[in-house]
């Protein structure tokens, strides 16, 4: 697990950026995981600024990490709508291209195999971009989720229900259910960069980074993949005990590594 300290939310932004375009230059049909909520509207700002200088996402494919059930089609806070109103409308990946778990489903576990089964179609995801909750949860995996979970559904604990009311008119319109990549699912990615801002995140980006792997947390299983990224702003870092480590590490990181 790498950590990275930034001065801010467009650091971060062109950061992840960086990585995605990389990625894309090198594998023109690379097949990125889309993570939703405020943690990576930077780095889809700054991935359709570059698209406007030419980098092309014609051949590359996404697959988001959850989705709510049962708002209906066109409903604004779906993270298919947010995904296509934050990112894949603002670059030219083929609509077709673009893949949401179905909440609207008659039935629900049919389309989480479906999903699973698309995402192995497609290779595998290259690159997850995530966000953290401020209960440790990735995607909608709430604490003491399976560490071997593939795509389901969750039913979502009243915290994040409450921290996601901003996106609704009140607390009432939150559903209770969502559709979900697993945590195995998320760890079957080759690479994740996980992004958190803000003080409100220091708790969960201790606990993720610096605590035991446990249910509790379930961000925590990342320090088990293989090529994890941990891009914070200096509040979400603040409960970090080797933060000075961490900078050193990064400040003195040889360029031929990348990200």
């Amino acid at each position: 697990m790498e950590v990275v300290i930034l001065g801010g939310s467009r650091q971060i932004g062109r950061l992840a950026a960086d990585a995605v375009e990389q990625l894309v230059r090198r594998k023109p049909d690379a097949v990125l995981g889309l993570a939703t909520g405020s943690s990576p509207l930077p780095v889809y700002d700054e991935l359709a600024a570059r698209h406007g200088q030419g980098l092309d996402f014609s051949q590359a494919s996404a697959f988001a990490l959850d989705e709510y059930v049962g708002l209906p089609a066109g409903h604004p806070a779906s993270y298919r709508e947010v995904v296509r109103r934050e990112f894949t409308n603002r670059v030219n990946i083929a609509p077709e291209n673009v893949h949401v778990p179905d909440g609207t489903a008659a039935d629900i576990p049919a389309a989480c195999a479906a999903y699973e089964e698309a995402m192995a179609a497609a290779g595998g995801i290259d690159l997850q971009l995530l966000g953290v909750g401020t209960d440790g949860h990735i995607g909608f995996n709430e604490p003491c989720s399976s560490f071997a979970s593939r795509t389901r559904i969750k039913s979502l604990i009243e915290q994040t229900r409450r921290d996601n009311a901003r996106f609704f008119d009140n607390l009432g319109g939150v559903p209770h259910h969502v559709i979900t990549q697993g945590l195995g699912t998320i760890m079957a990615a080759r690479h994740v960069i996980l992004l958190a801002t803000g003080a409100q995140k220091a708790q969960a980006v201790r606990d993720l980074v610096e605590g035991p792997v446990a249910a509790i947390c379930p961000a925590s299983v990342l320090q088990f993949h293989p090529h994890a990224t941990i891009l914070l702003d200096e509040a979400a870092a603040s409960a970090l005990k080797l933060a000075d480590f961490y900078r050193h590490t990064y400040e003195n990181k040889p360029a031929w590594q990348g990200l």
